[in-house]
């Protein structure tokens, strides 16, 4: 993808040196730290023998989506519609919608999608039986049946079916309408991905693999088969595939890490380690206090829901970052290490997906060069 020429960076392009001069606040995309994320991540797969539909929540970007199809991964997962139809429309295969879609005005969009799509390659996830109701009548204008999973509760309870009968009766309801085919089922416990102790991560792990083979269970006595067992996600995925439980994994934030997936999987010794591939440069544009400096990225550069920004290396790496303001933040620093007016300084996200959000394009930089800029293809969708 060549670089868009109306970007503010874009002449900084394969100038030597250019990572330093960008106009800042700038999101930083290390190439070279990402395709070795992706390349580990399908390897573990591969190795386990387990499938890969990585979250494009993390990245909203058609570019990279294709890099991970492309060492491997079976599909993409999508929390929104407007994530789906970005990916679909690219020409992008396996995209699943991992939330329940069910007003009537993005029903009919879904329809609209899934008419353009190969029969199969668009699925979406439902918890309700009106939903699944819903769903069928509006697959009727279709000309191969609508391709469904049920989500089960298995983390947050922010959607799903409760439990083993409630999940029996949704599959009994799908078979029931010829115009929607049941793919299988969706068990994301995403209230376990940030548990920073692992022997504490991987007991809540377990638990949620063993409630989701007694509901496979059930069903498999009722004569219902999934086959797609959908979840997991970074901070689990190396106990998400353990048991063979599990058909594919939900990874997403594992592309870029931040501050806090950094901490989680940090001693990991059963996980493939992961770089920081995601940063945020800002530049100094005070030093006029004898505390600290302030940056040129507040909260309209960083997430804000995972703590503050983390100095990314160099001289400056123990620097407390603290937001102040929606454009700026202090940067607290020993006397003898001030930088000064206008020199860069390069953050770790807090939070890497709702950063990404933020902002407008990729700076993708390898070494000290500016290699190209991608859009944040779904951003705001």
């Amino acid at each position: 993808m060549s670089t868009t020429q109306h970007y503010p960076n874009a002449a900084l392009a394969g100038v030597p040196g250019g990572r330093q001069r960008l106009d800042t606040p700038a999101l930083l995309l290390d190439l070279d730290a990402m395709a070795c994320n992706i390349a580990r991540m399908a390897q573990f797969a591969a190795d386990r023998g387990v499938g890969l539909r990585p979250h494009v929540k993390t990245h909203k970007s058609v570019e990279i989506a294709r890099r991970q199809l492309a060492a491997g991964a079976i599909g993409l997962s999508c929390v929104t519609l407007g994530e789906a139809e970005t990916m679909a429309m690219a020409g992008l295969p396996g995209v699943l919608i991992t939330s329940p879609i069910v007003t009537a005005g993005k029903i009919r969009r879904l329809v609209e999608l899934a008419s353009r799509a190969t029969p199969g390659e668009l699925m979406v996830v439902v918890d309700h039986p009106r939903n699944v109701d819903d769903l069928a009548a509006a697959a009727g204008a279709l000309a191969h049946p609508l391709h469904v999973l049920i989500d089960y509760a298995a983390g947050y309870g922010r959607t799903g079916a409760e439990d083993a009968d409630a999940v029996l009766a949704l599959a009994r309801r799908i078979d029931s309408h010829p115009t929607l085919r049941l793919r299988g089922l969706q068990a994301y416990a995403g209230n376990i991905q940030h548990i920073g102790e692992r022997a504490q991560r991987a007991a809540a792990a377990a638990a949620v693999r063993s409630s989701v083979r007694q509901v496979i269970e059930a069903a498999s006595g009722a004569g219902i088969r999934f086959g797609i067992v959908t979840g997991g996600g970074t901070g689990s995925h190396d106990l998400d595939a353990q048991d063979d439980l599990f058909t594919e994994l939900q990874v997403g934030s594992y592309v870029f890490m931040d501050a806090d997936y950094s901490a989680v999987l940090a001693g990991a010794a059963a996980s493939p380690s992961f770089d920081v591939a995601l940063l945020v440069q800002a530049a100094v544009v005070s030093v006029n206090q004898p505390g600290w400096v302030t940056v040129d990225a507040g909260t309209k550069a960083f997430a804000t829901d995972s703590g503050v920004p983390l100095v990314a290396g160099g001289p400056l790496a123990s620097a407390a970052y603290a937001f102040a303001g929606d454009e700026h933040g202090r940067l607290t620093v020993d006397a003898g290490r001030r930088p000064q007016l206008g020199d860069r300084v390069e953050f770790v996200t807090p939070h890497c997906d709702p950063t990404v959000n933020l902002h407008e394009v990729y700076h993708v930089v390898s070494g000290d060069t500016l290699v190209d800029i991608w859009p944040v293809d779904a951003r705001g969708r």
